[in-house]
């Protein structure tokens, strides 16, 4: 009898771990936080060093072909109030040729910035 109240403690234990809707998980922000004042202050012609002064190191960059980066900012993935902002740079001849994403372009971009 003993045994048989220790299995069914196990098996309840068990069953009520699986309830996922009952356990905390934090809400961590994975990826690049960018607001639109970050992106306002890109304009054509920076170079990538400039790039990463203003927005940090990308996420991800392809191996194979370096000419544009991506920025991703996750927040409450897959949950009701998830958050999900990407910023794409492309890049010509080294220097930023666009922007892409769910930021609006700046209206001073097309303005290089003095050498």
């Amino acid at each position: 009898m003993q045994w048989f109240k220790i299995i069914l403690a196990s098996l309840l234990i068990t069953l009520a771990s699986g309830c996922s809707s009952w356990v905390y998980r934090m809400n961590i922000p994975q990826g690049n936080f960018l607001e639109q004042k970050d992106i306002d202050k890109l304009r054509i012609e920076m170079t990538r060093e400039q790039v990463i002064y203003v927005l940090g190191q990308p996420i991800a960059t392809d191996a194979f072909d370096d000419s544009s980066w991506h920025y991703v900012y996750l927040f409450n993935y897959n949950r009701n109030t998830e958050q999900k902002k990407s910023v794409v740079i492309h890049f010509k001849d080294d220097l930023l040729s666009s922007v892409s994403g769910d930021f609006e372009t700046p209206e001073e971009f097309n303005t290089p910035l003095e050498k």
